[in-house]
């Protein structure tokens, strides 16, 4: 879809047809990240979780660098739309065909044998081995004392949708923070990559400054997000973003005070890439495997609220637009305070979970 949307935005004969498209492609890039993440991280174990979740932000901050030079190379709309939908070409016919099913998604489906094919070759890729009477099963089946429960596994599919999610009180509360926080972080984010404009610099420049201020702060958080854990490191990013952010609004803007706006706008950006990225390794660890990506979906829809209002922000005037983004920053860090820590915590694979603390499923010998 991203390929096709993108190839027919170039070609778009009249304006409606063009805001069309880019409302098709919405749904088509919506939700690429957020599955292509927990993909990636369902199967890493919690102690590895935290740096291997941070690190594959690399590659969305080098995509934004990329994209500042190719936009710099076509400065034809028309030209753009075509080149910029080159990288799903190459993901789709040499990546996608290599990237296996999440184990735990085969799992809750009452696919066992496909999960445990999958778990050896990860085992063997590693250059470990997985004995032949291991099997992966879902707690209650382990909880069976009897040889039934590999069959009981197997044959289970467990469900559960974003409604259940909030008739529990607990999980209730967690994603309506979260949503909260994506809303203030995506404002942030997305204000201050579009607040370049106002800042009368080079644009392409202020985007590939911005794309690469926020390299550090991934590699800054996936050090210190197991040291300190993810609520406390969420509530420093998103402040650290914040203040700098009241910081730049107070000041100038003519001299060497746009100097100093400016670099608070890229220090804005450092803090605010590490919280936005860190709540998706946050919201992986508080929601179980058989909801988890439209948990996570859910949240992100809500930044992407915050994303579409930022524009009105922007227009007004630099200084009071990151103000503005100061304050959010303020405001997330301060709803952070009332999520749980998810340290060392296993991933829930069930809906028993959430309630219990537990991890749902385990290895049987």
């Amino acid at each position: 879809m991203n390929i096709t949307l993108g190839l027919l935005t170039s070609i778009s004969p009249n304006y409606w047809i063009y805001v069309i498209l880019r409302l098709l492609t919405g749904f088509s890039t919506g939700g690429i990240g957020v599955c292509a993440f927990v993909l990636a991280i369902e199967p890493i174990g919690p102690t590895k979780r935290g740096f291997a979740g941070m690190s594959t932000f690399y590659f969305f901050s080098s995509g934004i660098a990329l994209l500042s030079g190719i936009a710099y190379t076509f400065q034809s709309w028309r030209f753009l739309y075509i080149a910029s939908s080159i990288p799903s070409i190459i993901f789709l016919c040499l990546m996608l065909p290599f990237i296996s099913e999440s184990p735990r998604w085969y799992l809750i489906r009452g696919k066992t044998d496909e999960a445990m094919k999958i778990m050896r070759n990860i085992a063997k890729s590693n250059g470990k081995h997985l004995p032949e009477n291991v099997y992966i099963v879902l707690d209650r089946a382990a909880n069976s004392c009897d040889h039934n429960c590999i069959e009981i596994g197997k044959n289970e599919i467990v469900t559960m949708s974003v409604i259940e999610v909030m008739k529990s009180p607990s999980t209730r509360k967690h994603l309506l923070l979260l949503m909260g926080i994506n809303f203030t972080s995506a404002t942030v984010y997305y204000g201050l990559n579009l607040n370049a404009t106002n800042l009368n610099t080079n644009i392409y420049l202020s985007v590939l400054l911005n794309a690469v201020a926020e390299m550090p702060a991934y590699l800054l958080t996936a050090i210190l997000i197991d040291r300190f854990g993810r609520k406390s490191l969420g509530v420093g990013t998103q402040w650290f973003s914040g203040i700098f952010c009241l910081i730049g609004g107070l000041v100038g803007s003519h001299g060497s005070w746009m100097v100093v706006r400016t670099m608070c706008g890229v220090l804005g950006i450092f803090g605010m890439a590490g919280t936005y990225n860190l709540l998706y390794v946050y919201a992986m660890e508080l929601f179980p495997t058989v909801v988890r990506s439209a948990a996570i979906g859910s949240a992100r829809q809500v930044g992407q609220i915050g994303a579409i209002l930022v524009p009105f922000v922007v227009v007004t005037d630099a200084g009071l637009s990151l103000m503005v983004f100061g304050a959010c920053g303020i405001a997330g860090g301060m709803l952070m305070f009332s999520l749980p820590e998810t340290l060392n915590r296993p991933l829930y694979d069930t809906k028993n979970g959430i309630e219990d603390g537990t991890n749902k499923s385990s290895m049987l010998a």
